[in-house]
């Protein structure tokens, strides 16, 4: 960890141009494409409505793994916006670094309220303003766009504390409907606050989130193209090796690092997912672990020449907005449609909250299979749109809007 916090060869020689690392955004492509797989569940599948798929008392080893393989997204997500806002800046000095983080941020956080909001509920009323993981990484853009004057090291060590102390806070909770509650639960506890004219869902609390993208913002000096590819690495293995083993002996000591404690189930299966069932909202110590972990040596491994797949990936990779708006809509419509086909009115899909709290849907909905073969569709479906849009950005870099989306 101490080479993180040292000085970025780029920063002590003269300014070399930094490239896109295909490793970052192969990783980056992955998350993304496993990410609509939840979505699609959310929607289409039948017990989506019923229960959640992590509870042990009802859920399946199959159920529970296509909800738990999606922790992983937004994590790494997180971790690599913030590596990526390292990178951006070798081009750039710090006031317009931070004027980039600041203004990116913003609209993140306006388009999660308007666009995306809308996409979830397509209420044209807004009944709901939804603030889910947009929400947290543009508001961890816009503390990231303050502590950029500060020294790497500094930021590192704000990160890590930030997300290894943040579980000190679980005892704290929002109890009521007052602006001290909404402070709480904005940063550290998920919760609902109704009211008029909108009822708000804080489903992303922030705290942990600023130091996933304070963390990946020293991480990013792994990538300066000064340094080190076999140096990178070993750094990566050490660094995803320790934290996975770090996730494994303070799950087992059972103390701290996330509120909900593991336990001896049925069958060694069941102990097993109790074992891995970390808390996603507000993300724990021990989930940043368990997911960010994997991720480095993903990127250790990934550091080679892309084959066909991978030339597919990298494409969800590099439109990463552009991909998350517009899986959102599809899923939504096809939704829509599926409300039609089952019985139901194709207007019962526009929602005054979230797809999973409609009373009227119980009944509806399709197998896990169903939910697998929509979800390889959908991906399909989308590819050529955001390849189309990918290459649009790499030909208008003059375009300095095409940077926000």
């Amino acid at each position: 960890m101490t080479t993180l916090a040292s000085p970025a060869p780029a920063l002590t020689q003269p300014i070399v141009k930094a490239k896109r690392i295909h490793s970052i955004d192969l990783l980056r492509g992955t998350v993304m494409i496993i990410m609509a797989l939840d979505h699609v569940r959310d929607y289409f599948h039948s017990a989506a409505f019923q229960f959640d798929p992590t509870d042990l008392s009802q859920t399946t080893p199959f159920l529970f793994f296509t909800r738990w393989i999606t922790h992983y997204c937004a994590p790494i997500f997180a971790f690599l916006a913030g590596a990526s806002a390292f990178l951006n800046g070798i081009k750039k000095t710090k006031k317009e670094l931070s004027f980039f983080l600041f203004t990116r941020g913003l609209w993140l956080v306006l388009a999660e309220i308007t666009l995306i909001t809308f996409g979830w509920t397509f209420n044209p009323v807004f009944p709901d303003l939804i603030l889910q993981v947009i929400w947290a990484l543009g508001f961890s853009m816009m503390v990231l766009s303050v502590m950029v004057f500060l020294p790497v090291r500094l930021i590192l060590i704000t990160g890590l504390v930030l997300i290894a102390g943040h579980n000190l806070l679980d005892s704290v909770h929002a109890t009521g409907n007052t602006p001290s509650d909404f402070a709480i639960a904005a940063l550290h506890e998920q919760h609902l606050f109704p009211g008029h004219p909108f009822t708000i869902m804080l489903g992303y609390p922030v705290l942990p989130w600023i130091g996933i993208m304070l963390t990946g913002y020293a991480f990013g000096q792994l990538y300066v193209p000064t340094y080190d590819a076999a140096k990178r690495k070993k750094w990566l293995i050490y660094m995803g090796s320790g934290a996975i083993a770090l996730f494994i002996i303070i799950r087992f000591i059972n103390v701290y690092g996330d509120h909900s404690h593991w336990s001896v189930q049925k069958t060694p299966v069941y102990t097993l997912l109790s074992f891995l069932n970390t808390t996603k909202y507000p993300p724990s110590l021990l989930y940043i672990l368990m997911t960010l972990g994997p991720a480095m040596l993903f990127l250790a491994f990934a550091e080679k020449p892309l084959n066909r797949l991978g030339e597919k990936v990298i494409v969800f990779g590099r439109v990463p907005m552009f991909f998350y708006i517009l899986h959102i809509y599809l899923i939504h419509i096809l939704a829509m449609v599926a409300a039609a086909t089952s019985g139901f009115k194709w207007s019962d899909m526009i929602l005054t909250g979230w797809v999973s709290m409609n009373p009227q849907f119980k009944g509806y909905g399709y197998s896990l299979l169903f939910v697998y073969i929509l979800w390889i569709a959908i991906i399909f479906a989308v590819y050529p749109v955001c390849k189309w849009y990918d290459n649009y950005k790499r030909m208008h870099r003059e375009k300095w809007w095409l940077s926000y989306i």
